[in-house]
């Protein structure tokens, strides 16, 4: 009997049908199908699941459902409403999105190194005025998140000869990076010119960057928030923009998506702001990351690293 795996999600009807178009073209010997499209007797034998932001109702009525396959690298939604369930949950982890967020982060991290906000206000102003050159080897970076993301990151940012730092939960060993730890932020954030956040959002994450955060960091400093939007207070982020505290802020996530036109992030002439864009998934490498994964554990019983639920990566 073919394996039969639901493809569960709150997607539009076309991005749902591109990934199990192409996740079917990888899977030939199982079919997968809209949960729609499950008998009663076939929710009660399913045992894989793939998931893209899933109703949580549906979820629940797969009585033997052992482990989901997200096609996305953040799961904070799926922890909210789904840990408590005794399948495990499994996290995208593409190395071709490592390669495009790291594409971005150097992007934006030159944004913000060559002054190009500065810049574009001069043109506004029509003033025309050379800053003072500043070699990257004299600018500090500190990505906070050392996950596969954040590696490919801060090495890419090493490449281009910036003076790279990063923090995480436990201790990391990175070529050419100061890695930070645990109770080390503080010291890491007195000391870094513009702070990339890439961190998972977790309990322990969550409104991290708060007044006390923005207490601690160097005066002037800049933020690149490519992480997830609730691990910014933003009412604290515009205080401290307000202040001085943070020259220039680039936010990507937000704690409420689309963001509303009348947030008064929308219009702070030290925000530049993007609509979620910073490393899209790619339906094409995610699902052969899926499929491959799906591939082990029927033939071979391997299961794929799956999230702690306790941490909540």
């Amino acid at each position: 009997m073919r394996p039969l795996i639901p493809f569960i999600h709150q997607l539009s009807r076309q991005e749902a049908c591109d990934w199990i178009d192409t996740i079917q073209s990888q899977l030939p010997g199982c079919d997968i199908c809209e949960f729609s499209q499950l008998s009663a007797v076939d929710r009660g034998q399913v045992e894989i699941a793939i998931v893209a932001n899933p109703d949580p109702v549906e979820v629940a009525q797969l009585s033997r459902l052992k482990w989901v396959h997200s096609v996305w690298a953040g799961v904070e939604g799926m922890m909210a409403n789904l840990s408590h369930m005794p399948f495990e949950i499994v996290r995208l982890t593409d190395p071709q999105l490592a390669q495009t967020m790291s594409e971005a982060v150097l992007a934006w991290v030159l944004y913000l190194h060559r002054d190009m906000p500065q810049y574009r206000q001069q043109q506004v102003d029509s003033l025309w005025q050379q800053l003072p050159y500043t070699d990257p080897a004299d600018r500090h970076i500190a990505v906070l998140g050392l996950g596969l993301l954040g590696q490919r990151s801060a090495s890419r940012l090493v490449d281009n000869g910036f003076r790279v730092s990063g923090w995480s939960r436990s201790v990391k060993q990175i070529d050419s990076v100061d890695c930070y730890a645990g109770d080390q932020l503080s010291a890491l954030l007195a000391k870094a010119d513009i702070l990339v956040n890439l961190l998972p959002l977790t309990p322990a994450t969550q409104g991290l960057m708060n007044r006390a955060f923005f207490q601690q960091v160097k005066n002037g400093a800049a933020l690149i928030n490519f992480g997830r939007g609730a691990t910014v207070v933003e009412s604290d982020l515009l205080e401290a923009l307000n202040l001085g505290l943070i020259s220039h802020a680039v936010l990507d996530v937000f704690a409420e998506e689309p963001l509303p036109p009348e947030s008064p992030l929308c219009h702070h002439p030290q925000i530049t702001l993007l609509p979620h864009i910073s490393a899209p998934t790619s339906v094409a490498t995610a699902s052969r990351i899926v499929a491959g994964n799906i591939t082990a554990y029927l033939s071979q019983g391997i299961l794929p690293e799956c999230v702690d639920k306790n941490r909540g990566y």
